[in-house]
């Protein structure tokens, strides 16, 4: 058991943060042992051609089979608005002797893994290099959808509190965390344990891929606990498209419930994935809408998100007055 003492329990001891690394890392627990994350199949499959492009052998080798992962790679967030790029920067910051700890503490049971061994500096390159490369094929188009359900767990723990108190948060976030006066316990399925304050702060962080709370392994690591986001279950279930009915009429629904939808960008993968359809489908409807002038793309890195244009705006939410000449 892992126990965070709250100085003072004071409110403000405790912060919420999302931290896309985190995900990416913890994500990996799914590759070794699909079967243990079945609510992420469906992604899984998705993303499963993009896999051929990548580093195999050294994302596999930051987790192991208790699906443990290096306490470096998954840092405490910031805000709840950490960017995967400043995060991946900070990871060439890192102490070689933290990195050759937390390497050694997933591998306990025998040698590293090939890919882990020799100069750290060469190790560390290697491994940021495989993150990015995963993150470009496999994360980056669907962020957007799991930023938004992590999001949306922040707002509704923050809700929590401020009408059923700190201690129905805490208790609400798994069987395995409550608190007992001023100290936070997490239970962990390891022999793990360990007594600190929380001296600068407690982060909880939500995530889509613990099916447990958990906690860094080292008492050096800033507090943190890492727990399971709400609405997992529904992450990859196609969503319909809402579309006016006359709207509907006008462009067919799908069109007008991508018009609808692209109040708020984004790409075509990302909104292939939210639809349960083929990104092929979806561009078809999204060339016809920006070609009628009713979309604009605009390229971000790899990717083109796409937005609704000012005539897009006026036709989803006409103004009666702009029809006065």
């Amino acid at each position: 058991m892992v126990r965070y003492e709250l100085v003072d329990n004071d409110l403000a001891d405790v912060r919420f943060a999302v931290s896309p690394l985190n995900e990416v890392v913890l994500s990996l627990r799914a590759w070794r042992d699909p079967g243990r994350y079945p609510l992420h199949l469906r992604w899984v499959r998705s993303v499963n051609e993009s896999r051929s492009a990548l580093d195999h052998e050294t994302l596999l080798a930051l987790t192991d089979s208790r699906l443990w992962t290096p306490d470096f790679l998954n840092p405490r967030p910031s805000s709840p608005l950490t960017h995967f790029d400043d995060e991946l920067a900070r990871l060439a910051t890192i102490d070689p002797a933290v990195v050759v700890r937390d390497l050694r503490a997933v591998h306990s049971a025998g040698p590293l893994p090939r890919a882990l061994r020799g100069p750290v500096p060469r190790v560390l390159s290697r491994i940021i290099d495989a993150l990015a490369g995963y993150w470009r094929h496999c994360f980056a188009p669907h962020w957007p959808r799991m930023r938004a359900l992590l999001e949306g767990d922040v707002t509704f723990r923050a809700r929590q509190i401020s009408q059923h108190g700190l201690a129905a948060m805490f208790n609400g976030l798994s069987p395995a965390v409550r608190l007992v006066d001023a100290t936070v316990e997490v239970r962990l399925r390891s022999r793990l344990q360990y007594t600190r304050a929380t001296n600068g702060g407690l982060t909880l962080v939500p995530s889509l891929w613990t099916l447990n709370a958990s906690t860094p392994a080292s008492e050096a690591e800033p507090p943190m606990i890492i727990y399971a986001g709400r609405g997992v279950a529904t992450l990859w279930e196609p969503q319909p498209l809402a579309a006016p009915g006359a709207l509907a009429a006008l462009l067919g629904v799908v069109r007008a419930g991508l018009l609808v939808a692209l109040e708020t960008p984004a790409s075509s993968t990302e909104l292939a994935s939210r639809l349960g359809v083929t990104p092929t489908a979806v561009n078809q409807h999204l060339r016809a809408l920006r070609d009628g002038g009713l979309l604009v793309g605009v390229r971000d890195g790899r990717s083109v998100l796409y937005r609704r244009s000012p005539l897009g705006d006026r036709v989803v939410a006409p103004d009666p007055a702009s029809w006065q000449g």
